[in-house]
């Protein structure tokens, strides 16, 4: 499909969208804080790095402990979530409207659900309570859906969902700056990579700690912050 041109997400506000890099490094720090909060909150369950689902699978085949259903649910349900992000990219195309902005305003929808099964459920005690369940398949939905939008309409900014390709670029760029190769293309990548990283790390650390001070309501944040990307824009 072709990308949006100038303004992958126009600003609806009158205000300046954000830049790629401001971009980037909220959606950073929203993944990590989700991921985070789920994985404490739902007992281990991985929401932006689903693949990590499988390892947790496995080591708890070895050593049974809260069970593998809501961790296989989780996979399908992030699939289906990229898949749709497709679907409704293009026909966001096709009517013209902004794929970006319906995209993100599904991913506030879906973080709300999280919240709100959360709360229903809490205390969940176990992963195989039915509000676990849904509140592992909204937040794992919702992550699918930001993923989607790295792949589909938002290429140009770093990738925000998962670090570890953005890591091994940044020591490989660092190390070449330290050998001598450096450039002022190597150095703009650098800083490129380097905030999402950083957000990403301090998001996980917060979403952590927000929710167990204030439980579930620790996913307003991460609401809001989706919210105001929705309502700003990003700058291409």
């Amino acid at each position: 499909m072709s990308t949006p041109p100038t303004s992958v997400l126009p600003a609806s506000s009158g205000a300046a969208p954000l830049s790629s890099n401001q971009g980037a490094t909220l959606m950073a720090a929203v993944a990590g804080y989700v991921d985070t909060l789920g994985f404490v909150a739902l007992f281990g369950l991985f929401t932006a790095h689903v693949t990590g689902n499988f390892v947790l699978i496995g080591a708890e085949l070895a050593r049974p402990g809260h069970g593998v259903l809501l961790k296989l649910l989780a996979f399908p349900a992030f699939i289906l979530a990229v898949a749709a992000s497709r679907v409704i990219a293009l026909a966001c195309e096709r009517r013209g409207y902004n794929a970006v902005r319906a995209l993100l305003s599904l991913q506030a929808l879906l973080l709300l659900g999280f919240m709100l099964a959360g709360l229903w459920g809490h205390p969940i005690r176990g992963s195989e309570h039915p509000l676990a369940i849904a509140a592992g398949l909204m937040g794992a939905a919702a992550m699918g859906l930001q993923n989607g939008m790295g792949r589909l309409l938002l290429s140009k900014l770093t990738p925000h969902t998962v670090m570890t390709g953005n890591v091994t670029q940044l020591v490989l760029d660092l190390t070449d700056c330290l050998i001598g190769k450096g450039s002022p293309e190597l150095r703009s990548r650098i800083q490129k990579m380097l905030w999402p990283i950083l957000a990403f790390g301090a998001g996980a650390i917060l979403g952590a700690l927000a929710f167990v001070q204030i439980g579930w309501l620790a996913l307003v944040p991460a609401l809001l912050a989706v919210a105001f990307l929705a309502w700003r824009g990003i700058a291409a």
